[in-house]
């Protein structure tokens, strides 16, 4: 399939008065970290704070009355869910939201704030895939409207009107852009106006890399589904991606960048303290993509999308803990103490570096004869005061394991 100019302009102005035209703007301290210029595309400043109502309004409004008199149904543990929730209550529109029950309330909340009256919250099953099937079994019970959350043309059309503003409010056509890719409605609405607008740009995706399904897929030339995936990206962590968004996404794309977790994270935290700026994991996935295009960026016109603003607080422990480990500044480890007196205290005060912080401890088992291991979780200053201590525990033979490099272990115990 293809979708045109001509589409997004006329979804466009459908969602004039609707959505709100996201700032884009000039960021001095990315600019001049990377030698160029980057462009931040703010959707975490959307209505809904992300792009989804793009989509989901455009999708509703091309719908008869007649249609829509009975109702539409979403699944979602997000972004797509208030998108929808706030086109129902605009349009007047019964919905019925679809989301597991391991969604945070903050989101449930936010849903029903942009709702109200006119959205059913279903919460049911543990997974995204769960409440999807569920979704699918009601609309076709009840003949109701099905809204995507990526693989319907009017929802590229929708989320392809970034892309134009995007063009229009840029003075000079930009050499990258950069944006996430979870299902790929972003990826394919805006690829397919900014190609079509800029033949030379270089359109790069991102997804992390625990959930690459669109890489994965156009690497084995077929539509692909992940056997296992991260959830933590949230926002860009989809276990199979569209059948029509792979089709146009295959042929736009110049590079796909997979971005560690952690990584994101430390972006994340980055943007908040150095630029107060509060993004969801995935809406900071195409900023840390900079750092491994530092070479080809170079003294180009850039713009990243941040595609969303909806972070839980209750994550912000998680997030921290996250970047910490991919920087190397944390590291989780069982220890093999000697059962006798006085062990813990000669590692702190001999084994422990000046600098070193223990933000974790707890004895797994202390019944056995000669040694009683513990889950030590220590913070350091620089990464390389990690080694300094592994070489003083190797010294006085010190038992241990870093559960870094066991990720069954460190997920069961950490």
């Amino acid at each position: 399939m293809k979708l045109t100019v001509q589409q997004i302009d006329e979804a466009a102005k459908r969602l004039e008065g609707v959505v709100v035209r996201t700032p884009l703007q000039l960021n001095a301290n990315l600019s001049e970290k990377y030698d160029c210029e980057v462009y931040l595309k703010r959707e975490d400043q959307q209505l809904v704070r992300s792009y989804k109502l793009r989509g989901a309004y455009n999708f509703m409004s091309q719908q008869t009355p007649e249609a829509l008199s009975k109702g539409v149904v979403c699944a979602s543990a997000g972004n797509h869910a208030q998108g929808v929730a706030y086109s129902c209550r605009v349009m007047k529109v019964k919905g019925t939201i679809f989301m597991p029950n391991t969604t945070p309330r903050q989101k449930v909340q936010q849903v029903e704030n942009f709702g109200r009256e006119y959205v059913e919250i279903v919460l049911i099953g543990d997974t995204f895939d769960d409440a999807f099937a569920e979704a699918e079994q009601h609309c076709t019970a009840h003949q109701k409207l099905f809204v995507h959350p990526f693989d319907q043309v009017e929802i590229m059309e929708g989320q392809g009107t970034v892309g134009k503003e995007i063009y229009e409010d840029l003075e000079e056509a930009p050499d990258y852009v950069f944006l996430p890719i979870g299902g790929g409605g972003l990826c394919a609405g805006v690829g397919s106006y900014l190609k079509k607008s800029v033949p030379t740009l270089n359109l790069i995706g991102v997804e992390p890399q625990g959930a690459a399904s669109m890489n994965q897929s156009i690497q084995e030339g077929k539509v692909v589904r992940l056997a296992s995936m991260d959830k933590f990206v949230d926002g860009a962590a989809v276990q199979q991606v569209g059948i029509q968004t792979f089709e146009i996404c295959k042929r736009l794309l110049d590079g796909i960048i997979l971005v560690p977790e952690g990584k994101a994270c430390t972006t994340l935290l980055s943007l908040y303290s150095k630029e107060a700026i509060v993004v969801e994991p995935a809406g900071a996935l195409s900023i840390a993509a900079l750092d491994y295009y530092k070479e080809q960026i170079r003294g180009k016109k850039i713009v990243c999308i941040i595609s969303g603003g909806n972070n839980d607080l209750d994550r912000l422990q998680e997030i921290k803990d996250r970047s910490l480990l991919f920087e190397g500044l944390k590291h989780y480890l069982i220890v093999r103490f000697p059962q006798r007196a006085g062990a813990l205290k000669e590692f702190v005060n001999n084994v422990l570096g000046p600098n070193d912080n223990i933000t974790r401890f707890e004895y797994i088992k202390r019944t056995a004869k000669e040694s009683g291991p513990a889950l030590v979780g220590i913070e350091f200053a620089n990464p390389d005061d990690y080694e300094q201590l592994i070489g003083r525990m190797h010294q006085r033979g010190i038992g241990f394991t870093d559960l870094s490099e066991t990720p069954l272990l460190f997920d069961y115990l950490v």
